[in-house]
């Protein structure tokens, strides 16, 4: 089976990696445009090494682009993490179709953002999919998908890199031979329980310390490592990583403690530990380093407005 991979990053690099590795015939490798002053794409990389010329097109809506694709006779395109919009025309030139990764138990959580939202929300489950994608936004009929759970204090980063991503990479394959054998089912989405968010940015994960301390600690989680839950401190903003709920009581944003596990913060019903801190354009600190450095003891209000 002739097999175009499409994607980008370390997802796109570790699925291609795995279909060589189990002998898969990949025709050719597509990956998202060069950014200036980014390093080159892991997927990018990886596919020259093997000796693959890599296709970059900074549109898939064009004539030229779809035409590239036919001179390759594809079987299948496996798409491991896509931004651009890709049309019908283009996800129909495969003989069997095109097959997407997308980190959520869809129809839930559609969209850009897929694995914060999740936790932010306090979901204890989430998952993914591989699916039929189409021109609607995450739509198209499911063909697998695979469930993990979201444990008290997981974050974003180890809802991804120690499940989603590993689980995705081998659900990928799962799906290609489901493909190859002529298995792989295409279940409609019941679109009327479907969820959508965009993306989740500085702006969505301002830390309001009067909320319940499950909502504090779920927002920061949720938000570790990027783009990070930030509260005040001062004039100064301060991104919040590393949070678990402790005992301790005070006013909502009260710094209550600060010692080498970290700095505890009051919220409503009771109080999180952040074990670090990042202030703008710097490196993330421990907590404790940050706190010594600018004098920040407890007794200290953190938040909008605190003085």
């Amino acid at each position: 089976m002739r097999i175009v991979v499409h994607g980008q990053q370390a997802f796109g690099k570790a699925v291609l990696e795995a279909l060589l590795d189990r002998g898969e015939d990949v025709v050719g490798v597509y990956c998202a445009p060069d950014r200036e002053g980014r390093p080159e794409d892991p997927l990018k990389v990886f596919a020259r090494e093997k000796g693959f010329e890599v296709h970059q097109p900074d549109s898939w809506k064009k004539e030229e682009v779809w035409e590239h694709l036919r001179s390759l006779e594809p079987d299948l395109c496996v798409m491991a993490y896509v931004t651009l919009f890709v049309p019908q025309a283009a996800l129909d030139i495969p003989k069997l179709g095109t097959i997407q990764y997308h980190p959520s138990l869809l129809p839930l959580h559609r969209g850009p953002s897929s694995i914060n939202w999740p936790i932010i929300m306090g979901r204890k489950e989430t998952g993914l999919t591989i699916f039929w994608p189409d021109e609607g936004l995450d739509e198209g009929p499911i063909l697998l998908q695979k469930k993990v759970e979201i444990e008290p204090d997981d974050t974003l980063g180890t809802v991804y890199f120690n499940k989603l991503f590993p689980l995705g990479v081998e659900a990928m394959c799962e799906a290609v031979d489901l493909v190859r054998e002529g298995k792989a089912p295409r279940i409609e989405q019941d679109h009327s329980k479907a969820t959508y968010e965009s993306w989740c940015r500085k702006k969505d994960v301002g830390i309001d310390w009067s909320k319940p301390v499950q909502e504090v600690h779920n927002l920061i989680r949720g938000a570790d490592p990027s783009p990070g839950a930030w509260t005040m401190h001062g004039d100064t903003q301060l991104s919040l990583f590393g949070s678990t709920i402790v005992e301790g009581s005070g006013e909502p944003g009260e710094v209550l403690a600060i010692d080498e596990n970290g700095m505890t913060i009051a919220a409503n019903g009771g109080a999180v530990r952040v074990s670090r801190v990042q202030v703008p354009k710097e490196k993330k600190i421990a907590a404790k380093e940050y706190a010594d450095a600018v004098g920040l003891t407890p007794g200290t209000k953190l938040g909008q407005g605190a003085a």
